[in-house]
């Protein structure tokens, strides 16, 4: 085995080492990304729009310039500003509200968003299979491997669950948008049993919103109004961010392939547990408990530079020589979600008094900017990751719970994306190109010895 290892560790180092020139005189397209840092484009899709740059043709070059802008975000053509903004200055909650929009591509009636809202309620309780199928497959410690594994024998409570008829497979993603809060709560309350608590599961009540059940199950008391509706928005940001974030290209080219709605929804969520993609929020987390831990005085900006330096150059904290929370694939200047959690993280610090700890966060931010500029001579801003941990841990959610919290909000996206994917009916199969030099001449067992010496 170990001559195995061996062999594995020498192919890594051949692959690192392929040049930059090669990469460019073969046109490849590492992580799907241009020269210029751009997404590939590999499809067209009316729900998720994600901008945070504007391509202009460069005079002379024939090419493009890419050009940082503020970022926006819209779903189905609608501004995620604009629509929380109406929603809650009508004093409603709004998940439902862009669930229904997500998946149609229009704004639900008042009759409408009832009858969806009801049929949400309706479906978000568990039946004994259900129940069952959780209570078997949910020991796990990772909360994320427990949904994984639960959603995947879900299969078992359809009774055709093969069928890729829009009207089954709508019917399917919407079960599957109702039941994850359900699971994610069940499942976290299994795993305290397990480990000694006293079992708590509480029936989603009918008459609360997606965001104020998840909380009630979770902690068996119904949350406060400002609470219920912070962790709506984070539901609302969460839930769609076009089709080429990793999780929702996976659940798109897995649905390519014909494979069912439990298995390219499993894909999601396999994709959204990486520490690059849905885990990163609890990155943050232990991030800042180890600079808290680390810097004495939470307001020397000096101090705290110096901190984020060493985590920069590989020598603090786990030393991955990444600052969690800061950067983004597509938003440079700002990313919206980022700016509308920022302003309501202030507001519930200040609640909790925990107004000082917002501050470092601010501190943190504005000092990574800075050293990004200084060293890389880029710009970069703070993504979405960066605020919504914290917000978490000023409800007592657990951070075993953030990852899941994303999926069960992100299980609106991928299921948009999927019924889309499925309209479209195309097997993704992009191209790779040889690193190798040369073919190799087949050589007989018994005198590969003699060529290898």
């Amino acid at each position: 085995m170990e001559e195995i290892l061996l062999k594995i560790d020498e192919l890594a180092k051949y692959h690192d080492q392929v040049s930059p020139e090669l990469i460019k005189a073969k046109d490849i397209k590492l992580g799907l990304r241009n020269a210029d840092g751009s997404g590939v484009v590999v499809g067209i899709t009316s729900k998720g729009m994600v901008v945070g740059y504007e391509k202009n043709p460069a005079p002379h070059s024939g090419g493009h310039v890419v050009t940082p802008v503020e970022g926006r975000l819209l779903y189905c053509g609608y501004d995620v500003r604009d629509l929380v903004s109406g929603i809650y200055q009508e004093g409603r909650f709004g998940f439902d509200e862009v669930t229904y929009l997500l998946l149609t591509g229009e704004l639900p009636t008042a009759n409408d968003l009832e009858r969806f809202s009801s049929t949400l309620a309706r479906r978000r309780a568990l039946t004994k299979l259900e129940r069952s199928i959780l209570m078997q497959e949910g020991e796990n410690e990772n909360q994320m491997y427990a949904l994984h594994s639960v959603v995947s024998h879900l299969s078992r409570c359809d009774s055709n669950p093969e069928s890729t008829d829009l009207r089954d497979e709508t019917n399917r993603c919407i079960n599957l948008i109702a039941k994850f809060p359900t699971i994610v709560a069940y499942n976290y309350n299994v795993m305290r049993y397990r480990n000694g608590s006293n079992l708590s599961i509480i029936k989603p009540d009918p008459y609360l919103s997606t965001a104020e059940n998840f909380l009630y199950m979770l902690r068996g008391k119904k949350p406060s109004r400002f609470e219920a509706e912070l962790f709506d928005l984070c539901l609302i940001l969460h839930a769609e961010h076009g089709g080429g974030n990793n999780s929702t290209f996976t659940v798109r080219a897995v649905s390519s392939s014909g494979a069912n709605t439990y298995m390219a929804i499993c894909s999601g969520i396999a994709s959204l547990s990486g520490y690059l993609h849905g885990g990163a929020n609890e990155s943050v987390m232990k991030m800042m408990k180890s600079i808290k831990k680390e810097v004495r005085d939470w307001q020397d900006r000096d101090e705290v530079k110096a901190c984020l330096a060493r985590i920069l150059d590989g020598k603090g904290h786990d030393r991955s020589g990444k600052i969690y929370g800061m950067g983004h694939a597509v938003y440079t200047i700002s990313d919206p979600r980022a700016v509308l959690l920022k302003e309501k993280a202030q507001e519930f610090a200040r609640m909790r008094n925990l107004s000082h700890e917002y501050a470092l966060y601010c501190l943190v931010e504005e000092t990574a900017k800075e050293l990004f500029r200084e060293r890389r001579g880029a710009d970069i801003c703070v993504n979405v990751d960066f605020y919504s941990g914290f917000i978490y841990k000023l409800m007592g959610i657990p951070m075993e719970l953030y990852t899941p919290i994303f999926a069960m909000s992100r299980v609106v996206g991928w299921s948009a994306h999927r019924i889309e994917q499925l309209i479209q009916n195309r097997i993704m199969r992009p191209a790779y190109v040889s690193s190798l030099a040369a073919e190799s001449s087949y050589v007989p067992l018994a005198e590969r010895d003699k060529a290898a010496a």
